[in-house]
């Protein structure tokens, strides 16, 4: 196979000198000019800035053609055609940004690789955060024939070449100090959105690690702020925005809203590539169910009385003797089961006065009359239609995970519980107890706990309760509902009636049709309320200024209502306006690239 390089006779032009050859060697002499070994240098330089992309072929491909035989995996076009985009234009350096659960993972394991084939990285560090490290192994080994060694306490980073280390690990002081003397052909970093600020340490790491490739993976480089987007463009390629002061000026109408889109359009095309589900990538269709259910008279009465405690102290504002988040989180809670509202009712009586230690006393003793709550009847009524099927049961609250897991064994069904206070090692052994246990056959998740964990092993969630941010709940159904799920997923989201659950997933489904979207779209919804007005404060200030239920009905609807006309301003872009190819243009790129 033809070298993609030329030889330094096909590339060294016939010099004709138009300079008297004695003022040459005097030149020389006083050092105006450079060494042969330099000048052979800047050949070489000048050689390889011409080189525009690799051959047409991948190495990767009859390499490991046996091993995702094996495994299961066949490429998808629109990773073949961003790893070889990335290679070749983008010369080792892109923010790779698809959408959740298109396989961001896939195509950096697929870079990797063929950098090793071709002889061009040897030594590699991949960052991410602490609970993906044992994924990202689990995936380069299993997919790609790649042994990373894990980097943990005492760590020699001198001495392994492929290396997987949490971000909070490599900035350690000690090993920052080591990491940043070494040089690496390839570094790639995990939910790249935690480096937007150059103040912070991650930043700072990140951008003195001397790498020659250089690959950032995230599907939300845009959330609140252009500024955000400025810094990690310029952490990947310095200058390619220009300063801050010059793209402000260029391209910020305001902190979210940009001007001349087509030249910024332009600019970040030559370094992020960004893939949306469409005709050329399609999942499974997925039915989402709505599961109303009918609470208790104790069940309606906590609710009731719970409320109106949080509705009062949330109105007296700073004079208020409770934190306004541990308020919301009262809320969301007293919605999912009587276990979880009590946990933080006790917690609130130990630090109130006398006074609002009775009341709050008063409500925990009402929640603990409640030995059983009514969602758990309709779980179980779910877990008999499904048969046989894995089963994931999406909870927020530890309490009601507990509950949860206590029912479910007194009636004989065997779960699994799944939080973010494992440890890596612990979580690989529940997941992978779940998915060859045919015993266990429901796995009870946390938020925390999910957090980029694939599971689309299974196709059936149940979201015992609602969060307030409708990328969280996009993020839960993520799970499942991603690139490797071959059947049709089913939702069931349980509700009960006269509760703000129901009124937040009549918004949801009627006014904002969350589920009818594709993740970025309900980025577009997150991203609109800026962090001192979050999508949850907003559900509470209208929950809080409504005197009955259809009042509280009306709020919403306005609240809905505020953010179409939101999403539909003029020159407001999200990251998918920015970047996002058209679908049909994009199949016909990825068709152009094999």
């Amino acid at each position: 196979m033809k070298s993609f390089l030329t030889t330094e006779r096909e590339f060294t032009p016939q010099l004709e000198f138009l300079t008297d050859p004695a003022e040459i060697i005097k030149g020389i002499h006083r050092q105006e000019w450079d060494s042969w070994a330099a000048f052979r240098l800047r050949v070489r330089a000048a050689e390889l800035s011409l080189f525009t992309g690799f051959d047409d072929q991948l190495l990767i491909f009859p390499h490991l053609q046996e091993r995702w035989r094996q495994v299961g995996l066949v490429p998808y076009p629109h990773q073949q055609a961003t790893v070889k985009r990335v290679i070749g234009e983008l010369r080792g350096r892109a923010i790779l940004a698809d959408e959740v659960g298109l396989g961001k993972t896939i195509e950096a394991g697929m870079i990797i690789k063929e950098y090793i084939l071709r002889g061009l990285a040897k030594k590699i560090l991949i960052l991410t955060p602490a609970s993906l490290c044992r994924q990202w192994a689990a995936e380069l080994s299993q997919k790609f024939a790649l042994y990373p060694v894990l980097a943990k306490g005492d760590f020699d980073w001198e001495r392994y070449d492929l290396v997987i280390a949490s971000l909070d690990l490599a900035k350690q002081e000690k090993n920052r100090k080591v990491i940043e003397n070494l040089y690496y052909d390839l570094l790639v970093v995990d939910e790249a959105h935690k480096l937007k600020n150059p103040t912070t340490k991650n930043w700072q790491l990140v951008s003195r690690i001397r790498k020659k490739f250089f690959l950032l993976l995230t599907a939300t480089p845009l959330q609140n702020d252009l500024k955000e987007l400025f810094n990690l463009i310029s952490l990947l390629r310095p200058g390619q925005l220009g300063s801050y002061r010059q793209f402000k000026r260029n391209f910020v109408a305001d902190k979210r809203t940009a001007k001349n889109p087509e030249e910024l359009r332009s600019l970040l095309s030559r370094v992020m590539i960004r893939n949306k589900r469409g005709p050329q990538i399609t999942l499974p269709p997925r039915k989402v169910a709505t599961m109303p259910l009918a609470p208790s008279p104790a069940e309606q009465e906590l609710y009731q009385r719970v409320t109106a405690f949080v509705k009062a102290e949330y109105r007296k504002g700073e004079r208020a003797n409770v934190n306004p988040l541990t308020l919301i989180t009262l809320q969301r809670e007293v919605c999912s089961s009587s276990f979880a509202a009590v946990t933080t009712l006790f917690n609130l009586a130990q630090k109130a006065g006398v006074e609002d230690a009775e009341k709050i006393v008063a409500l925990m003793e009402l929640g603990r009359q409640l030995k059983e709550n009514s969602k758990m009847n309709l779980v179980e009524e779910i877990l008999r239609q499904t048969g046989e099927e894995k089963v994931i049961i999406f909870t927020e609250f530890l309490a009601t995970q507990r509950y949860i897991h206590a029912r479910l064994k007194r009636n004989g069904i065997q779960a699994l519980t799944f939080d973010g206070s494992m440890s890596a090692s612990k979580k690989d052994f529940t997941i992978g107890r779940f998915r060859r246990d045919p015993a266990h056959r429901v796995l009870i998740c946390t938020e925390s706990g999910g957090e980029g964990v694939n599971l689309q092993f299974c196709r059936t969630m149940i979201n015992y309760d609602l969060p307030w941010n409708p990328m969280r709940l996009e993020q839960r159904i993520g799970r499942i509902h991603r690139l490797g799920q071959t059947r049709e997923v089913y939702i069931y989201n349980l509700v009960t009636r006269g509760t703000i659950e129901e009124h937040l997933l009549k918004l949801l489904l009627e006014k904002i049709r969350l589920f009818e979207m594709v993740i970025g779209d309900t980025e577009r919804i997150v991203n609109y309320f800026t962090r001192e007005k979050s999508f949850e404060s907003r559900v509470m200030g209208a929950l809080v200024a409504a005197e009955d239920e259809r009042e509280l009905s009306r709020n919403l609807e306005r609240l809905g209502d505020e953010i179409l006309a939101g999403l539909n301003q003029p020159g407001r872009l999200s990251i998918d306006d920015l970047l996002t190819v058209p679908a049909e243009e994009q199949g016909r790129a990825v068709e152009a690239q094999g």
